[in-house]
């Protein structure tokens, strides 16, 4: 490790359902082996999901010390948002609890919503995430049916454009399971109702049940997202659902860019960590 008095930075292309602290553990072992040493300081900065791909950037040594600014960088994501359904952690970890209309949807109300992010200021984080409510972590209490009184997080949305409709990104991926017929028929079925001017609540009608076909083959928008830290991906999956009057949650997603650094020169972990 003398040999980098400043530390090391590594980007990774982070593979799909490997966690952040995998890929942690993965490089600390082999720079162990490599320098001949316990001794390796190694860090993270800014985490990502295990269901997502893309630029985890390691820092090594005195480079930790560097891990706080580089995470307060601009972030860019490619995301697949999946219409006509959602679930309740907004993505794909949990199935699917409800479905919706999305006939009336055309690319071009797509790409109206997705510009409609731009300049926004103010995200209600999900239930399933790792914001603290009275010191205790809102995914805890949402995994025990309780309530968590989450208030809305400062974030900005630099930039956000639909490249394209129903092409999943997600077809090379573990697609989720919707099990058999007699599953489908569990599932509620909403159609959403536009708020009153005065009176901000949703309200929902019952639609028709859709067919297991037309379950397995939602259709999907993917989306170009330049965000600040701290921005849910799967907030906006939600929010881009309501936007088309239906449902929708985030099926994929890879960071494509942090700062100045971008996955295209990302480290393939596989090949150069073994």
């Amino acid at each position: 490790m003398s040999a980098y008095p400043e530390g090391i930075i590594f980007p990774v292309d982070k593979p799909y359902r490997w966690t952040s602290s995998d890929v942690v553990r993965k490089i600390k072992y082999v720079l162990r082996n490599h320098f001949g040493t316990k001794n390796v300081k190694i860090g993270h900065a800014g985490t990502l999901d295990p269901l997502a791909t893309g630029l985890l950037i390691i820092c090594v040594g005195k480079a930790c010390k560097l891990s706080e600014a580089l995470q307060a960088e601009r972030k860019e994501y490619i995301a697949e948002f999946t219409l006509g359904a959602t679930t309740p952690s907004f993505d794909r970890e949990h199935p699917i609890d409800a479905l919706y209309p999305f006939g009336h949807i055309a690319e071009a109300d797509m790409r109206k919503a997705a510009e409609s992010f731009i300049s926004q200021t103010e995200q209600m984080p999900p239930a399933y995430s790792a914001k603290y409510v009275n010191g205790t972590r809102s995914y805890y209490l949402a995994r025990n049916g309780e309530e968590s009184d989450l208030k809305p997080a400062a974030v900005k949305i630099y930039a956000c454009e639909l490249l394209d409709a129903d092409n999943p990104l997600s077809k090379t991926l573990e697609r989720p399971s919707y099990g058999t017929d007699e599953t489908h028929n569990t599932f509620v079925v909403k159609k959403r109702i536009a708020s009153e001017e005065n009176n901000p609540v949703v309200r929902y009608t019952e639609g028709s049940l859709l067919a297991p076909d037309q379950i397995r083959n939602l259709p999907t928008a993917t989306l170009r997202i330049e965000c600040s830290k701290g921005t849910y991906i799967r907030s906006m999956a939600r929010d881009f659902g309501a936007m088309l009057s239906s449902g929708a949650y985030m099926s994929a997603l890879r960071r494509s860019a942090s700062g100045g650094f971008r996955v295209e020169d990302a480290l393939d972990i596989k090949e150069y960590f073994g």
